[in-house]
């Protein structure tokens, strides 16, 4: 199954660096890098307001376990956002390209 993987960055430069890696390696068919997007969360106990950068990564439920691992070695993070949504449909092109892009 196909699955769109999201995950915050600190920065550009992280996120580039993750996004390589996880192209590069073949865990990943596509990364998507969004900036500027405000994250409020509590980490801490302390109400946080951060500027981030989202990754919307391309891949399948079956490689999620080394993709996860892969972002969580690369990441800056003590805890990681990794989010795995499953695509329900899509262009078959599109996915088939996924596919060809992970061998």
């Amino acid at each position: 199954m196909y699955q769109l993987v999201l995950t915050t960055c600190p920065n550009e430069v992280v996120a580039k660096d993750i996004a390589q890696h996880l192209v590069t390696e073949k865990l990943a068919g596509c990364v998507n890098i969004i900036p500027n997007i405000t994250s409020v969360y509590c980490w801490k106990n302390e109400l946080q307001c951060d500027s981030e950068v989202q990754l919307l990564i391309k891949t399948t439920s079956e490689i999620f376990d080394a993709l996860n691992a892969r972002i969580n070695e690369l990441h800056p993070y003590e805890v990681v956002e990794v989010i795995a949504l499953n695509i329900q449909q899509g262009d078959k092109h599109y996915l088939n390209w996924i596919t060809e892009s992970l061998k």
